[in-house]
């Protein structure tokens, strides 16, 4: 028995040596990521300050009854409820008016305002996750596909060169008559410049 003891005492001593003089052996280390957890808390927090900021300004507007935001970087969607027994211009006119005091506002200035009651609900489902801490990747995808139906379709500007008023309808002659009005304008510019020598 004090022979077995005696084996184990001097390969626990073994091991303990072989792991005491191995310093190029790799080591597991557990490693936690605090940085990029608390990057998300800081955004999250952020973008729920500025969309309480979002919301006071636009319930403050004469005809909201109530309203929600998701602020997310530089952008926002405001939705805004109102009396259901509105017209749609009277509507639009409350919208225009949000709009324009979120405008006004630094936070406010690039965001975008709704009044459907649908896409209100879903943004308030979305301020609702936000505040459960819900991933953001998940609900910028959903807010990206609400401000895809938000936004209208705008034509890229190009640096393509104008024509001048009086060649605006060239196109829509042909050709030939097209020589025809150029020949006679240049006959016209020589009379003129005659007659004032």
């Amino acid at each position: 028995m004090s022979s077995l003891l005696l084996l184990f005492a001097c390969n626990y001593n073994n091991n303990k040596s072989a792991e005491q003089t191995d310093n190029h052996a790799p080591r597991l280390t557990k490693v936690n990521q605090t940085a990029n957890n608390n990057g998300q808390r800081e955004a999250r927090r952020n973008s729920q300050q500025v969309s309480r900021h979002l919301v006071g300004i636009a319930t403050g507007i004469p005809g909201v009854e109530d309203a929600t935001a998701v602020a997310l970087g530089r952008y926002a969607v405001v939705g805004i409820d109102v009396d259901s027994k509105l017209d749609a211009s009277r509507t639009g006119t409350i919208k225009y008016s949000v709009a324009e005091a979120l405008k006004k506002d630094p936070y406010g200035a690039n965001a975008l305002v709704t009044a459907d009651p649908d896409t209100v609900q879903r943004l308030r489902g979305m301020a609702s996750e936000i505040r459960r801490g819900h991933p953001i990747g998940g609900i910028l995808n959903e807010l990206a596909a609400i401000v895809g139906r938000l936004m209208p379709q705008v034509p890229n500007r190009t640096n393509s060169v104008k024509p001048a008023p009086t060649e605006t309808n060239n196109s829509q002659i042909s050709d030939q008559e097209n020589k025809r009005l150029n020949n006679q304008q240049q006959k016209q510019a020589k009379t003129t410049k005659n007659q004032q020598q």
